[in-house]
C-alpha cells in the first residue's frame, strides 16, 4: 500500500481530522503538523511504517528519544503524493507559485487575515451559507494590504423618507447643527445604511467619520458553531479573533475620544475577546462587563440539565476610547416599597412637623391597622397615585457631613430644623440627620412601555429585567436569528449618548440599533453585509419611518418620520465570488468562468493559458473543489472598487457613482 494511503487511513481514525462525510480535513492536518500537535504525533507513532518514515531516533543526554521530522512530513503533505489529490494537482498546474515554490510555502510574505475576511466574510452574503474548506493559504504582500483597505467607491444610493424611496441628490452637511454637537461643520448629518463587507466599509467610513462616533454597539457572531460565523472548528477561535481584531482596530479610530464601545457576546469567546480588547482599546480603558439575562430555564434548553449548567445570560464588554466619559445612570423600578421612606413632612403654620408615614396611610385607608410599611404594594393604583402626588412630603432621614447643621439640629431635639447658609436655605434636619424627600429618589425609569418618574434603584452590571423572548414582532420584520430587544439598545443609548450623537453598528442584522437611534433622535450609521431577504434592516427602518408602534415607540412617543440614505460598496470581484457560490452545477460554474475570463481581475500568479490547457481536468474536480479554485484565483484586492480606481475605465464607474462617491469623500 502506498504511504499516502497508509497515512490517510491512520489519520481517519481521529474524528477531529475528518468531515461529516468521512473525508480528511487537509487543512487541519497541515496546521496540526506545523504546531507539533501531540494528538497528531501520537497517531503517527502508533503505526510502525509512519513512525519509521517521519520520526528519527536520537541520543540526547545518554537517552534515546524520537524526534518528529516536521519538515519532511510537511514536504510530503504539500509536494509529494499525499494530499496531492486532483484538486491540489490542478491548482499547482495552473501556476499558483512563485520562483518554483507554492504560495502556501512562501512564509516570508504570508498574511492570512485578509484572506479570512475577504473570502469567507466578504463572500458570505447569506447567513445559512457554510464553508467546510476555510483556508486557501492565500498570500498577500504588504503593499496589497494597503490596497485592500483603501476607501471604496459607493453605488446604488437612495434615500428613504415617510413618502417612500427617492433618488439620491446629495449628502446633507448642516453646519449649524454640527456646531451645536461639537463636530466639524462639514460632517455628514444623514442617517446611513451601508451594505457590503463590514471591514472594508469601516475603512471607507473612516475617511469621513474618524473621531466623530459617540457609541459603537455590535452584536457579532458569537462563534458558537451554530451562528453565522461559519468557520472550520479547528481554526474557529483564531479566525474569530482575527476577524474581530481587524474590525475593532479601525472601529476605535471612528470613536470620539470620549466615545464608548459595547461588544455583545457570550461566554464562549468572552475571555479571549477581553484580552484582545485590552490590547486594542487599552486595559486602562476597560469599564465593565455587563451580564444580561437573555433566556429562561425552560423547554429544550433544560434537556441536558443533569450534564451541564444551563446558560441564561449574554455578556456585553464595555470600553471607553480615551478620555473620561459622562454616563447617564439608568434605573429600574423597585418591586417593593423602600421602607427607609417612613416619614411624612407637613407644615403647621410656620413650622415643619415630621409625622410617621404609616399613620398617614392608615388614615387614608391605604394601609390596614396591623400592617407595616413592608406590606405596602407599590403596584396598587391608589397608593402609587398617593406617593407620586406627595413625593415632596414623604421623606427619610439620612446621615450627612454638614457638622454645623448636625450640631444645630441636635440642639432642637425632636423638632425640624431649617438650616441656612449665608442667608440661603440649605435643607431640613431632624435630630442631627438630614430630611430627604421622596422627590429626590424618584428616577426616570422604563415601565409599562413608558419613561416615567417613579421609585427606582440604580442599574449596575447585572441586567435581568429585559425580555429577550418576545422580540419577534419588533420592527415589523421576521428575522432568522434572535433580534436584540429594543429596550436593551435604548438602555445602552440612553446610558452613553445624548440626542444628536452618532451611533454606529457594523453588525446591524435586523436593524435594532438604528431603529432605536432613530426613535431616540440620534444619528445612526449601520453596516450590514449579509442578505436576509425582504425582512432586513432596510425594511425595518422603513417601518419605523412609517410610525410602527412596537418596541420602544410608545416610550419615545414615536409617531414616525425621519429619513436615511442607503449605499452599497461597489462590487467587482466580489460579484464573481457570489456568482460562484450561487452555482448549483458544473455547467453553471463554467459560465461563471467564461465571464471571469472576460471581466474579472485574476491573481497575477495564475497562468490563464495553463488554466485553459487543463480545463478538462478542472471539469473532473468535485463541484466544491471547482468553486474553491475559482475563488482562489480571483484577485482578492479587487473584491470592491477602490476609490483610487474611480476614473479607471476597467471598473466601469458610471456618472452617478462618481457623483455619490466624490460627494461622500468631499472630492472635487
Amino acid at each position: 500500500m502506498k504511504l499516502y494511503h497508509t497515512l490517510e487511513q491512520q489519520l481517519q481514525k481521529e474524528p477531529n481530522f475528518t468531515t461529516d462525510d468521512g473525508e480528511l480535513k487537509k487543512w487541519v492536518v497541515l496546521d496540526k503538523a506545523r504546531k507539533n500537535d501531540a494528538e497528531l504525533l501520537s497517531l503517527l507513532l502508533q503505526h510502525k511504517t509512519l513512525k519509521e518514515k517521519f520520526f528519527q531516533e536520537k541520543e540526547i543526554d545518554q537517552q534515546s528519544v524520537l524526534l518528529f521530522k516536521q519538515a519532511d512530513f510537511l514536504q510530503f503533505l504539500e509536494q509529494k503524493n499525499y494530499l496531492n489529490d486532483s484538486y491540489t494537482q490542478y491548482r499547482n498546474k495552473v501556476g499558483l507559485q512563485i520562483d518554483g515554490r507554492y504560495l502556501n510555502q512562501r512564509n516570508e510574505v504570508e498574511l492570512v487575515w485578509p484572506y479570512k475576511d475577504c473570502i469567507l466574510e466578504g463572500g458570505q452574503t447569506k447567513e445559512e451559507q457554510k464553508r467546510e474548506e476555510i483556508f486557501f493559504n492565500q498570500t498577500l504582500a504588504q503593499d496589497e494590504i494597503t490596497q485592500l483597505l483603501e476607501p471604496k467607491v459607493l453605488t446604488n444610493a437612495k434615500v428613504y423618507t415617510r413618502d417612500g424611496e427617492h433618488k439620491f441628490e446629495q449628502f446633507n452637511r448642516d453646519a449649524e447643527f454640527n456646531k451645536k454637537r461639537g463636530l466639524p461643520e462639514n460632517t455628514i448629518t444623514d442617517n446611513l445604511i451601508l451594505k457590503g463587507n463590514n471591514l472594508l466599509a469601516l475603512h471607507s467610513l473612516k475617511k469621513e467619520f474618524a473621531g466623530k462616533v459617540k457609541l459603537i454597539y455590535i452584536d457579532p457572531p458569537f462563534n458558537t458553531g451554530n451562528d453565522s460565523f461559519k468557520y472550520n472548528d479547528s481554526f474557529s477561535r483564531s479566525s474569530w479573533l482575527t476577524f474581530m481584531r481587524n474590525r475593532l482596530e479601525v472601529a476605535k479610530k471612528l470613536l470620539k475620544n470620549d466615545g464608548v464601545l459595547f461588544v455583545h457576546l457570550d461566554q464562549i469567546e468572552q475571555s479571549y475577546l477581553k484580552v484582545l480588547c485590552d490590547e486594542i482599546m487599552g486595559e486602562e480603558n476597560f469599564i465593565n462587563i455587563i451580564t444580561v439575562k437573555s433566556s429562561t430555564p425552560s423547554g429544550t434548553k433544560t434537556a441536558h440539565k443533569d450534564k451541564t449548567i444551563i446558560k441564561l445570560k449574554d455578556l456585553i464588554i464595555v470600553y471607553k476610547k480615551k478620555d473620561k466619559i459622562q454616563l447617564t445612570p439608568q434605573y429600574q423600578r423597585r418591586k417593593q416599597w423602600d421602607t427607609h421612606y417612613s416619614k411624612y413632612l407637613v407644615k403647621d403654620k410656620n413650622n415643619y412637623v415630621l409625622l410617621n408615614l404609616k399613620d398617614i396611610l392608615k388614615e387614608k385607608k391605604l394601609l390596614k391597622s396591623k400592617q407595616t410599611l413592608k406590606d405596602l404594594d407599590i403596584n396598587n393604583k391608589d397608593f402609587k397615585k398617593f406617593y407620586l402626588k406627595n413625593a415632596d412630603k414623604i421623606c427619610r432621614l439620612q446621615s450627612h457631613k454638614n457638622k454645623k447643621a448636625k450640631e444645630n439640629s441636635k440642639l432642637k431635639k425632636n423638632k425640624v430644623y431649617e438650616h441656612f447658609k449665608d442667608g440661603v436655605f440649605a435643607g431640613l434636619f431632624y435630630n442631627g440627620q438630614v430630611i430627604t424627600p421622596l422627590q429626590q429618589g424618584l428616577k426616570t425609569i422604563y415601565y409599562n412601555q413608558k419613561f416615567q418618574k417613579d421609585l427606582g434603584f440604580l442599574i449596575c452590571d447585572f441586567w435581568d429585567d429585559i425580555d429577550f423572548q418576545n422580540t419577534q414582532n419588533e420592527g415589523g420584520v421576521s428575522f432568522p436569528t434572535a433580534k436584540k430587544p429594543e429596550l436593551l439598545l435604548s438602555r445602552i443609548i440612553e446610558l452613553t449618548t445624548k440626542e444628536n450623537d452618532i451611533v454606529l453598528d457594523f453588525h446591524l442584522g435586523s436593524g435594532t440599533t438604528s431603529a432605536v437611534a432613530l426613535k431616540s433622535n440620534r444619528q445612526f450609521i449601520g453596516v450590514e453585509q449579509l442578505n436576509y431577504g425582504k425582512d432586513d434592516c432596510v425594511k425595518r427602518l422603513q417601518n419605523v419611518i412609517a410610525g410602527e408602534q412596537s418596541g420602544m415607540s410608545k416610550a419615545y412617543n414615536w409617531q414616525g418620520g425621519g429619513s436615511f440614505t442607503y449605499l452599497e460598496l461597489k462590487k467587482y470581484n466580489q460579484h464573481f465570488i457570489e456568482e460562484i457560490e450561487k452555482a448549483k452545477t458544473a455547467k453553471a460554474l463554467l459560465k461563471v468562468w467564461e465571464e471571469m475570463k472576460a471581466n474579472s481581475f485574476i491573481d497575477y500568479n495564475v497562468d490563464l493559458q495553463k488554466q485553459e490547457k487543463h480545463i478538462e481536468e478542472f471539469k473532473k474536480l468535485k463541484l466544491q473543489e471547482q468553486k474553491e479554485h475559482l475563488c482562489a484565483i480571483l484577485d482578492k484586492n479587487q473584491l470592491y472598487v477602490n476609490l483610487s480606481s474611480i476614473e479607471d475605465e476597467d471598473f466601469k464607474c458610471n456618472a452617478e457613482e462618481k457623483k455619490i462617491t466624490k460627494d461622500f469623500y468631499q472630492l472635487k
